[in-house]
């Protein structure tokens, strides 16, 4: 399962660990997968909410239409003794409306006592009933390095999506001037690194009765598919804001990743300074969530979006600008050619990932004076200090 806009990037993650995919609808993924590859899968996937394992598919329009074909899943294997699952319906265009009914009749099925079990899912679509049971516990954006994320945090399944998405190879440069608490530049590194994003965490896998210790002994330890080699690119995370820069720094800290992300407190006017990005540094990725709303503290964001494709092309000619917008329109005032490479929804808002070259300098590079002005707070949408809608 992934949020929906999100399937191209979960497909091509599931493609990488070698898992033959059977199709992609909304929200989600469905493939064919053995134990090693189940949990293998919930280790390495960046962009999934959770991986969920389908039992049971069949119409039911009945109580006991639903129970008869439920009592004959096994549910030893997935449910251990002495539990019951936890049940989640939902019902569209079916005779078995009641969800609370459904949940009841699954749970007496299931359980066989007390103590809180898996999450059962359980699906009604014109009368056909499907029930997965979840392998994965706490969804899977939750990595565990972020316990200060600002008022609209960007989650980290979208953070990593929009990596994906913008093309960056690991190899060049990635540059986030409105970090927050730098959401975008800790999953790079992550990748970058060739660290998984369930690493150390636990899955609802690990307390089935069908788990496998030695194969997910196996899984960890496997350097093989979908764990690429280890990188080093330049990755920058700067922000006006000094909250916002402290923040994402302790995130950084906590990831294990400090070593490879820059930090440093910056205005859009200081984009691609040397000091930060590199000497000599080739072109890279301008990856940036800028704020939503129609202000940001001190300005009209109309002028912070043309502040930054000012810049941009003065400073980063060559490069690729990757920037998550919830308007278009607004990201028109960059003057960036960019096409829409992605389309989700981020904090209840839908969200549109722009994709484009910053061209080639026409002439001799300019000195930009600060649009955004001295003291003027220009923080990114995840960190604090914004004008924004909440998430």
């Amino acid at each position: 399962m992934c949020a929906p806009g999100l399937e191209e990037w979960c497909a091509t993650e599931v493609g990488a660990l070698g898992v033959p995919i059977r199709r992609t609808f909304r929200g989600g993924v469905e493939f064919s997968a053995s134990d090693r590859q189940l949990y293998a899968a919930n280790l390495w996937l960046r962009t999934a909410t959770r991986v969920v394992v389908r039992v049971a598919r069949y119409m039911a329009a009945t109580a006991a239409e639903l129970t008869a074909t439920a009592s004959q899943v096994p549910w030893s294997e997935w449910v251990p003794e002495g539990s019951t699952p936890v049940v989640r319906v939902s019902s569209t265009s079916s005779r078995l409306s009641h969800t609370g009914l459904v949940a009841e009749r699954l749970a007496e099925v299931a359980g066989t006592g007390d103590a809180p079990g898996p999450l059962l899912i359980a699906r009604l679509i014109h009368d056909r009933v499907t029930l997965s049971i979840d392998s994965s516990g706490a969804p899977l954006h939750q990595r565990g390095w972020r316990t200060d994320g600002g008022k609209a945090p960007l989650r980290e399944t979208l953070a990593a999506a929009v990596i994906l998405a913008s093309g960056w190879d690991r190899s060049g440069p990635l540059l986030d001037p409105l970090c927050g608490s730098g959401t975008l530049a800790i999953e790079a590194a992550l990748s970058a690194a060739g660290r998984p994003p369930g690493e150390g965490r636990r899955f609802a896998f690990q307390d089935w009765p069908s788990f496998q210790p030695g194969t997910w002994a196996s899984v960890t330890g496997d350097a093989g598919p979908g764990r690429p080699a280890a990188t080093r690119p330049v990755i920058v995370a700067t922000d006006r804001d000094a909250g916002a820069v402290a923040t994402a720094r302790a995130n950084a800290e906590r990831a294990g990743v400090a070593d490879r992300i820059t930090t440093a407190q910056a205005s859009v006017s200081e984009l691609g300074r040397a000091e930060l990005v590199g000497a000599g540094a080739g072109p890279g990725w301008l990856v940036t969530n800028p704020p939503y709303g129609k202000r940001v503290a001190g300005g009209d964001l109309r002028d912070l979006y043309a502040r930054l494709g000012d810049v941009a092309r003065a400073r980063l000619p060559g490069w690729t600008a990757a920037l998550l917008v919830a308007d278009p329109g607004l990201a028109g005032q960059t003057r960036l050619r960019l096409e829409e490479r992605l389309r989700t929804s981020n904090g209840g808002l839908a969200v549109h990932l722009l994709v484009g070259r910053i061209p080639e300098r026409d002439g001799p590079g300019r000195d930009l004076p600060g649009r955004d002005g001295p003291g003027r707070d220009l923080p990114g949408r995840d960190g604090p200090g914004r004008d924004l809608p909440g998430g």
